[in-house]
């Protein structure tokens, strides 16, 4: 219960005076051990290829990906989540290629791994980058077939453990794969494979600069994958698909979009009490980066949005921006 005190005793200004007494009394910090830098690595290319939707956001080749890890640990950014681009002719309606062990993102997580063992590889799971009709499953009858797709899922989840990964992040949204994954990386010996769940992942519409970063958008078309992702206008759905997650075998669970879904990151966090992530996804990045560009909004705009996450509860955050934050960060 709060004291009824009344002005002058109570002053709140007095505890804003200044920036040392600001920081002295914050509630929460923002450190580089909270960000992860999702980074897309592109088959075939050397250097980089900028992302028009994305600004400031590249694909990186199979060279160039490695220089950027060795920046982002100067940066003290130790995490990395990663996401391929692989060539068009290389898709087809079973995502095949997600199963070969020497594909990209196997090669680059191996490669990534020996290079620099002390980073922290998230590797994500789902066929939307390998398949070419653009659905994170196998599409029967018009109808993305869940447990058909489980089995592909399963086998990915393996492919990239073996490759090195440190985590798995299934984001897929297939009922009842965390549980398929889970045991398929116990029995293979993989015990200490982290398990990082999609467990509330929207069907949003702040995805669109995503889907052009993986070429996955000509794929999809004005196919929509509400039939697996959750409706944005529900809460307590939530709830339950990470309780789901949880009871499967979930090491860490994760809310993606962020800002919109500020109010499920603190549901999840509050009734769970586990390791919340959240994914400030492409569309929030790009909208704040574009109108910091454009000199609409102050560039201490992304640093805010990062501090909502944090009051909201995540543990950690995607950020297409932890790079450039690390350096505000440090520099504070």
């Amino acid at each position: 219960m709060y004291f009824k005190r009344k002005f002058p005793n109570s002053r709140l200004r007095r505890i804003r005076l200044n920036s040392n007494i600001r920081n002295l009394i914050s509630e929460f910090e923002l450190s580089t051990n909270d960000l992860i830098q999702p980074l897309f690595i592109k088959e075939g290319l050397s250097g980089t290829e900028p992302i028009e939707s994305m600004p400031g956001i590249c694909r990186h080749g199979e060279d160039s990906i490695l220089s950027e890890i060795e920046a982002l640990l100067e940066h003290d950014i130790n995490t990395v989540a990663l996401f391929p681009v692989i060539e068009q002719s290389k898709k087809n309606s079973k995502g095949d290629e997600a199963l070969n062990s020497s594909n990209l993102m196997c090669q680059t997580v191996s490669e990534i791994k020996k290079r620099f063992p002390e980073i922290i590889l998230i590797s994500d799971v789902a066929l939307d980058p390998y398949t070419d009709h653009g659905h994170d499953g196998l599409l029967i009858n018009n109808y993305v077939d869940n447990d058909e797709t489980l089995n592909i899922l399963k086998q990915q989840s393996l492919t990239l453990a073996q490759a090195g990964s440190d985590i798995i992040a299934p984001s897929d949204m297939m009922d009842g794969r965390i549980g398929f994954i889970r045991k398929a990386l116990d029995e293979m010996d993989y015990k200490n494979t982290i398990l990082l769940s999609y467990a509330a992942k929207y069907n949003s519409k702040f995805y669109g600069p995503f889907r052009d970063a993986v070429n996955s958008a000509s794929s999809l078309g004005k196919s929509s994958k509400a039939t697996y992702q959750m409706s944005p206008k529900n809460k307590n759905e939530a709830i339950h698909e990470v309780a789901m997650d949880i009871n499967e075998g979930a090491d860490i669970v994760m809310v993606k979009p962020g800002m919109p879904y500020l109010d499920i990151i603190s549901n999840i966090k509050d009734t769970f009490k586990i390791p919340t992530f959240a994914y400030q996804v492409s569309g929030e990045y790009s909208m704040l980066k574009l109108a910091i560009d454009k000199g609409w909004l102050d560039s201490d705009v992304m640093l805010e949005s990062l501090y909502s996450f944090k009051r909201a509860g995540a543990d950690a955050i995607l950020t297409y921006a932890a790079k450039e934050i690390s350096k505000e960060i440090t520099n504070k």
